[in-house]
């Protein structure tokens, strides 16, 4: 069976010789240093084990676990690798008045929020065990996020070029940002997420220019449904569709 979204198609089940069992770990509220400390320990042992790998027959070769993290981060602006310090809309003085830190990190994209009432996810996995295939990954990702908001009635689709998930995608007046994902990837590990919006204060948005896109609009969960959510509850349907669609095993 297969989702068909914008035109592409996406299987919910991927076929593969290879055992796959995510560890999910939901870690609540986390200082961003923190969280990105623990993704490069993670990623460097699951590179390291595939380097080790490649010295062992087949038989003998260490199947890893793969990892889900979920969080929630204090108030946070982060710069992708390939973004413009111009989307930054305030010098430091205001960010130290208004307690944001700010951070340049080393996955792909531009500028994003993080913060309170907000879910982001970190999928460190090893993608030799799944698929070699970027693009595929970061649809999977949005998928997830798509399949989620279709449980609160809410339709979300993606617009072209444009990484993230979006509601009324087709609408140059009305398309609004609900998830922004930017990842990292080396020898096809992966790192870094996204960010969904829940119950943010999307008045931290007008800080920056949200991904570097002008004149698009950003969105929560909150502000579509006109009541605070389960922060919770959202977390259990994000879990549930990302290993259906990426075919895993889950360890808690």
């Amino acid at each position: 069976m297969a989702l068909i979204q914008n035109e592409m198609v996406i299987d919910k089940k991927l076929e593969t010789k290879f055992p796959r069992t995510v560890i999910v770990e939901d870690s609540g509220k986390m200082d961003y240093r923190s969280a990105w400390d623990y993704q490069e320990k993670l990623f460097a042992s699951l590179v390291d084990n595939k380097i080790k790998n490649r010295e062992k027959p087949v038989e003998e070769q260490n199947i890893p676990d793969h990892y889900f993290l979920l969080c929630e981060h204090p108030p946070v602006f982060t710069l992708g690798k390939s973004g413009s310090m111009k989307n930054l809309l305030v010098n430091q003085d205001a960010l130290n008045e208004k307690q944001i830190s700010f951070f340049k990190i080393n996955r792909g994209g531009d500028i994003t929020f993080h913060g309170p009432g907000q879910i982001v996810g970190y999928p460190i996995l090893d993608l030799d065990y799944f698929f070699s295939d970027i693009g595929k990954y970061l649809r999977l990702i949005e998928e997830t996020i798509i399949l989620t908001l279709a449980e609160y009635g809410i339709a979300a689709g993606r617009t072209k070029g444009e990484t993230g998930v979006w509601l009324e995608p087709e609408s140059q007046s009305r398309a609004r940002k609900i998830c922004a994902i930017g990842v990292r990837s080396s020898r096809w590990v992966t790192m870094h997420g996204f960010a969904f919006n829940i119950n943010t204060d999307l008045s931290y948005f007008d800080l920056i220019i949200p991904c570097g896109i002008q004149g698009k609009q950003v969105t929560s969960l909150q502000k579509e449904l006109g009541r605070p959510i389960d922060m919770n509850e959202v977390k259990e349907k994000i879990i549930k569709h990302f290993v259906e669609l990426f075919g895993a095993e889950i360890k808690l």
